[in-house]
């Protein structure tokens, strides 16, 4: 897949879980596409959509917060991703159990045999290998402290009440191999929402555990993720505390929190009463830590549109805070680094007017014209935050990012 230009896989590393449509998919080769910045970026993607008619895949960047609320992002930005990009791919490969799909747009269906022989030939692609480069940190441990401390100072003067605060990770000068770092990264995490997406020299090697939104029919699942305890290697210890994450004051406090939020959200766009919370702070095991997730559901009309239904729900609260507007502010001025595509939304939409979309974290990108690799951490700061045990936090899910970019 790497000789096009762009293209999109998905991979749901056979994690089990409630609402999967597809274990992989894989999205090859734009016909039609839309590239865009904030501005009015809603409007041209729901008219593109609609142009379509057809599966297209891609992104939704953080600071196209700046489309839907008097907001602005001013922090230095060296990837260079712009805010919104959708393609639709000439070519698509569905894969659950044991069956494969293929969807290919009839201009290109005489290429079938010819790809699965290509396919079966494993075909070697040149690709330069990665170089030596040093993993700096945006701020230091000192400087962290003295911005969550004029976070806590927000909180509790009133202004929030709870915010996602995150920091960098980054290399200049650097080579890699994405393919080679994404699968070294996919490994160590193996991840439900893990993503591999390439628009043209700009790279996103995701390993998420975390889903933002899909549209089944009429049903909306939202499932955020608030609360972090990390792995042990002992069965026993390990056990012990997972159940202490799920009693933890302060982690359920941050997962009710959102949970709300997204309650609120979810109401703008759903039938009367259909708001529901089907699962709250429920443990979730990965390989690199454990998690709260709760899922919140709701149903829409059936002519309610798919775009409006992500306006109202975006950016979406885990990643932001409550109130959601006041913490964006908030996010704009102590973090350093533009977010762009980290904390944004990669996903689908389906002709039939569904969608499922993940959430950009634990995630490397990487500009390769530009040399420059970036991944940022974050967590929840609640009036209960602990400022070391948040930085913490931030370096256990930084770790599986530096081990998969390490030569």
């Amino acid at each position: 897949m790497q000789q096009f230009e762009v293209f999109s896989w998905m991979d749901s590393n056979n994690y089990s879980q409630k609402y999967t449509s597809y274990e992989l998919i894989l999205a090859v080769d734009a016909y039609t596409y839309i590239d865009c910045n904030y501005k009015n970026a809603f409007i041209k993607l729901n008219t593109f959509k609609n142009f379509c008619k057809d599966y297209i895949f891609g992104y939704l960047g953080y600071d196209l917060k700046n489309d839907l609320e008097l907001l602005n992002s001013k922090n230095i930005d060296l990837l260079g991703f712009s805010d919104l990009y959708f393609f639709q791919p000439k070519k698509i490969f569905f894969i659950k159990g044991n069956t494969l799909e293929v969807q290919y747009l009839s201009e290109f269906e005489n290429e079938i045999e010819s790809d699965l022989a290509e396919i079966n030939g494993h075909k070697e692609i040149k690709i330069p290998k990665q170089g030596d480069f040093q993993i700096q940190q945006k701020f230091s441990k000192n400087k962290y402290s003295n911005k969550l401390r004029t976070i806590l100072n927000h909180i509790h003067r009133g202004d929030i009440y709870e915010v996602n605060f995150c920091q960098e990770f980054y290399a200049q000068n650097a080579t890699i191999n994405p393919l080679e770092v994404y699968q070294k990264l996919n490994a160590i995490s193996g991840a439900p929402f893990a993503t591999f997406l390439k628009i043209k020299d700009k790279f996103l090697l995701s390993a998420s555990p975390e889903r933002f939104v899909k549209k089944e029919d009429t049903k909306i699942i939202s499932q955020p993720i608030k609360g972090t305890a990390r792995r042990l290697a002992n069965n026993k210890a390990d056990q012990e505390l997972a159940n202490q994450l799920f009693n933890d004051p302060k982690e359920r406090t941050e997962n009710i929190m959102i949970v709300d939020l997204v309650r609120n959200d979810l109401s703008k766009t759903a039938l009367k009463g259909s708001v529901q919370v089907e699962k709250l702070c429920n443990v979730q095991t990965f390989k690199q830590v454990h998690q709260l997730i709760s899922t919140v559901v709701s149903k829409v009309d059936t002519n309610k549109g798919s775009v409006d239904i992500i306006k109202t729900l975006f950016p979406m609260g885990s990643m932001t805070g409550a109130p959601k507007i006041s913490a964006m502010k908030i996010i704009e001025e102590q973090e350093e680094t533009k977010r762009g595509l980290y904390s944004g939304a990669v996903g689908y939409f389906t002709p039939d007017n569904d969608f499922d979309f993940n959430v950009v974290i634990r995630s490397i990108l990487y500009n390769q014209t530009k040399k420059h690799v970036s991944f940022t951490v974050g967590g929840a700061i609640t009036s209960k935050s602990n400022i070391d045990k948040e930085y913490e936090e931030c370096m256990i899910k930084a770790a599986a990012m530096k081990k998969a970019l390490t030569a």
